[in-house]
């Protein structure tokens, strides 16, 4: 069903999820964080931050909200969410579409450009039609073969979450906002404290809906951290070949106070080597497990479960078990309902 005729899947809201789409579709030199702190030093930490997603469970914004003034400026990439279950893929194109130093990649740099022209509306309805996009999405869709019971009996919905796009456009941080008519300018800022100026926004929006909701995510799009430590690794080399240099025409004529120093300098070049070098083997781990989990968010593990349970019914065990299970669950609801009274 999610590749037929046209329709988008919900997908899970995680960092590698969202990571491995962003490069399914292209774009190179990204990745996507969880922030578990929303202040001023964690997102410096990952410098440089090229957008922010904020997920919610969607509710009607009170009166005062709902009146802000939608910008025009024509530089900011702003479509509207005209495709059900698109969101989230949709929040993550406003931050690469409005950041001219992420690469694209071919697939986006034209929808991008094919779109630029078009009203907000039409821009959204021209994402929801781009089929590699779409793909890209929805291979991330969980098996789901089946409804439970209780939603088939209670006619129950999934909640509705929805995604929002920080990001700074020439001199001002704006919300993008798929629901809304157009972008929504919150502050001037710099490309160097705009996260600064968006935290207290967050905290307001997060204010306002806690008292009858827990439930929030919010995700960096940054750049991709393994390739910036490899870098940096490279810049050291450089350094300490550069330095090496220096010492060697420095000949025999050089004194105590000179060798001392060319040692210290070598053992901290060494130590800040041996840092970078472990931050990347994290990296490279924390990758290789985003890898993993998304292997296992497609795989379809039914046909191991109904084989599994087969082989129990066969051997005489999957009365027994079910029986224990039927046992536990009474008796944990029995222990909720005392606790209750």
């Amino acid at each position: 069903m999610a590749d037929s005729e046209g329709a988008w899947t919900t997908i899970e809201s995680d960092p590698g999820v969202f990571t491995e789409l962003i490069s399914r579709m292209g774009a190179t030199g990204v990745q996507v964080e969880e922030l578990y702190a929303l202040d001023e030093q964690a997102l410096d930490e990952l410098r440089p931050v090229y957008g922010l997603i904020f997920l919610f469970k969607w509710q009607n914004e009170p009166p005062d909200v709902a009146k802000a003034v939608f910008s025009a400026d024509p530089e900011i990439y702003f479509a509207q969410q005209v495709v059900p279950n698109a969101c989230a893929t949709q929040a993550i194109l406003s931050v690469l579409f409005n950041r001219p130093e992420i690469s694209l990649g071919a697939d986006l740099s034209d929808l991008k450009a094919f779109s630029l022209d078009l009203p907000p509306d039409v821009r959204g309805m021209t994402i929801g039609s781009a089929e590699g996009v779409r793909q890209a999405h929805n291979s991330f869709a969980s098996p789901n073969p089946f409804l439970s019971d209780e939603k088939l009996a209670a006619g129950e919905k999934d909640d509705a979450y929805h995604f929002i796009a920080y990001v700074p456009v020439n001199g001002q941080l704006y919300e993008l906002d798929g629901l809304k008519p157009g972008p929504v300018s919150l502050a001037s800022c710099t490309q160097d404290d705009w996260t600064r100026h968006v935290c207290p926004h967050i905290r307001e929006r997060i204010a306002r809906y806690s008292q009858s909701e827990i439930r929030f995510n919010l995700l960096a799009i940054v750049r991709d951290r393994a390739e910036a430590l490899q870098e940096q690794l490279q810049a050291l080399d450089a350094a300490s070949a550069g330095a090496g240099s220096s010492h060697e025409s420095a000949g025999a004529g050089a004194d105590a106070m000179r060798e001392a120093g060319s040692s210290d300098e070598a053992s901290n070049l060494q130590a800040a080597r041996m840092e970078l070098e472990a931050k990347l083997a994290q990296e490279q781990e924390k990758h290789q497990l985003w890898r993993d989990e998304n292997v296992r968010r497609r795989h379809n593990y039914m046909p191991f479960l109904f084989t599994y349970l087969n082989l129990l019914a066969k051997q005489g065990q999957l009365r027994p078990l079910m029986e224990q299970a039927e046992a536990a669950a009474k008796e944990k609801l029995q222990s909720s309902q005392k606790a209750q009274q």
